[in-house]
């Protein structure tokens, strides 16, 4: 996040989640935070967090309306210890109005913000974008937008803000431009009947003779030309592109010509033409003019599961990843619990500052590397020596070694 120190405050007893992110140790996006486990429900517990905002920018909480306050670590108590403070507050419905205080999860936002009903194939219910318009886009992405914003005049005035955002109110942010197209009679609340929808036979994704999947984006008549091209199809034997009535012919006619293929020879017949692409369903690396690697996720090479995030240089010579960087583990050694793991005691102070803390010390590693993802080469040695993340790990003693006394002057 910026390169924002993070450090996560989690519940002492866990936080009993289910589905992917049941267990902390697999996410991708708790890789490198700090964590302090609290029981905000005891004196020390709220301490603790009071004690974290004393130096902190920003404090982001997702509780639902008035738990915060209740608990002593609301705004004014907050901006009681750090005026400067910017406090981050996502809610599912918003601070006050009927449905406050109603539960629910990213789907439903999505639903209520009127987003869903948009979002599906024609004749088909509506389909659930992940967790991607309401929990990170209309929810988070929203947050981080005000909370940057928020810090920009903190830094001016020096006085705190409260950044509240609904993830209902985001969601329906996102869809705002549908909305519009809808009161201007340029799209039709049908499902799967729209131009980016899956409804147009140019913009949507067709299988291949090998099972894979082709995306087609040819939304321009001088894209559509390319593609017509790449399928060995003759315009003049089609429709026109934009008759909405020919669409269902039009499209099958390409689901025919893409299935005759597999998926990796039309992307090299298309090589960047026509708006084609492959439907990957894993991370992959792309290799840009020059020989620069270009990289979003990798399997972890010291064998933990999930994914691990990489370091990308421009090197030339493509992406080095960096075990230590990305998940905290050393090859041949089992997993540190200071990284990545959920706290199993109260206190637990994983990442809590040092100096508040004297049985826990901050311990640097060196890092693990892994050779070249493209060309198996080793790390560059101006890279190597740069300092891994600080995992912080308990002492195995907690008394501080005495230096021994200086020796006595004998008397002549």
């Amino acid at each position: 996040m910026l390169l924002a120190d993070v450090i996560r405050v989690d519940r002492s007893s866990g936080a009993a989640l289910v589905g992917p992110n049941a267990d902390f140790r697999t996410e991708v996006m708790h890789r490198g935070r700090r964590s302090v486990a609290v029981d905000l429900k005891r004196a020390r517990g709220r301490e603790v967090v009071l004690g974290l905002v004393e130096r902190a920018d920003v404090l982001m909480e997702g509780f639902r309306p008035g738990v915060a306050e209740r608990l002593g670590i609301g705004p004014e108590d907050c901006f009681a210890v750090n005026p400067r403070l910017v406090y981050g507050r996502m809610t599912d419905y918003g601070q006050d109005g009927p449905m406050a205080q109603a539960v629910g999860h990213d789907l439903n936002y999505v639903a209520q913000s009127g987003v869903l009903a948009l979002i599906g194939r024609h004749g088909q219910p509506p389909t659930p974008p992940l967790s991607l318009v309401g929990d990170f886009g209309g929810g988070g992405m929203v947050l981080a937008l005000g909370i940057l914003a928020a810090l920009w005049e903190t830094a001016r005035s020096g006085r705190g803000q409260v950044v509240d955002a609904a993830m209902v109110d985001g969601a329906a942010l996102l869809g705002a431009a549908f909305h519009g197209f809808v009161s201007n009679g340029t799209w039709h609340t049908e499902r799967g009947t729209n131009v980016i929808d899956s409804g147009a036979p140019f913009y949507d994704a067709y299988e291949t003779a090998d099972g894979g999947w082709l995306a087609v984006a040819a939304m321009e008549r001088h894209f559509y030309a390319e593609l017509l091209e790449i399928l060995d199809l003759n315009p003049s034997d089609l429709p026109d592109q934009y008759d909405e009535q020919q669409w269902p012919q039009l499209k099958k006619v390409i689901a025919d010509a893409v299935r005759s293929r597999p998926r990796d020879e039309w992307v090299a017949r298309a090589a960047g033409r026509g708006c084609v692409s492959a439907v990957l369903g894993r991370p992959f690396t792309i290799t840009a003019p020059g020989g620069t690697a270009v990289c979003s996720l990798w399997h972890c090479p010291a064998g933990c599961p999930g994914w691990a995030l990489p370091t990308t240089l421009p090197c030339g010579a493509g992406t080095f990843l960096d075990a230590s960087l990305s998940c905290g583990r050393r090859r041949g050694r089992p997993a540190s619990p200071s990284r990545g793991s959920e706290p199993s005691a109260p206190g637990a102070a994983r990442g809590y500052p040092q100096a508040r803390s004297p049985r826990w010390r901050a311990v640097r590693r060196a890092p693990t590397v892994a050779p070249c993802a493209l060309s198996g080469r080793p790390w560059p040695q101006q890279h190597s020596s740069s300092p891994s993340p600080v995992a912080v790990t308990r002492s195995p003693r907690t008394r501080a070694r005495r230096r021994p006394p200086p020796p006595r002057r004998r008397r002549p």
